[in-house]
This record gives C-alpha cells, sequence and structure tokens, in this order.
C-alpha cells in the first residue's frame, strides 16, 4: 500500500513539475514573440541570428553564461556570431530578460 501511494505521488509530481516546465516555456516563447526575439532567432536553425539551440551548447558549460546572455540582450552586441550586431533591448525588464535567457541556454524548448 505504502509503495502504491510513493509511486502516485511520484506520478504526480513529475506531471505537475512537468506541466510546470512546459508552461515556463510557452510563456518564454510568447515573451520571445512579442518581444521580437523571433524576428532574428529560431529555436533550431541561424535565421539572422545564431539558433536558440546554438546559443545553448556554445554556452553550456560557462557558468557565468547567464549574466553573459543578458547584458548582450540588454545592452547588444556584435562580432561573437558574425558581423551582424544584435541590437540593444534595454525596454525589456531585468525579469523578462531573465526568463528568456534562461529558455534560450535550455536550448528554446516549447513543451
Amino acid at each position: 500500500m505504502i509503495k502504491k501511494l510513493l509511486l502516485a505521488g511520484a506520478v504526480g509530481a513529475i506531471f505537475v513539475f512537468g506541466n510546470s516546465n512546459a508552461q515556463e516555456n510557452q510563456a518564454a516563447s510568447t515573451l520571445a514573440n512579442q518581444s521580437g526575439c523571433l524576428n532574428c532567432h529560431k529555436a533550431d536553425q541561424k535565421l539572422i541570428g545564431p539558433s536558440y539551440q546554438s546559443v545553448a551548447e556554445r554556452y553550456k558549460d560557462q557558468s557565468n553564461a547567464p549574466s553573459i546572455l543578458t547584458q548582450k540582450v540588454k545592452n547588444g552586441g556584435v562580432g561573437v556570431w558574425g558581423r551582424i550586431p544584435m541590437p540593444p533591448h534595454p525596454q525589456l525588464s531585468d525579469e523578462n530578460v531573465t526568463i528568456l535567457v534562461a529558455w534560450v541556454l535550455r536550448g528554446a524548448p516549447t513543451n
């Protein structure tokens, strides 16, 4: 009986957390779209800027990646991915930049 309760709780937790991740990813995707990010970036292929999966791969082993990318989003940059500059986005709140950067570092999943 206890094993069944533990298993049911674990399955429930997986469902809740899995659903939460899906909701977070959808919210971040919507935010990226509303903020104009998807005009230059796609999750899985280069558009004007690099794909989010490429960004996640490049920064995966860097503990300071969130800080680096937050500054790039806020201040813009050029040279890391080629000669086309990324424009600054100072209008984005720190909270929204944090959401977007975390999502990009996960490879921009949609679910």
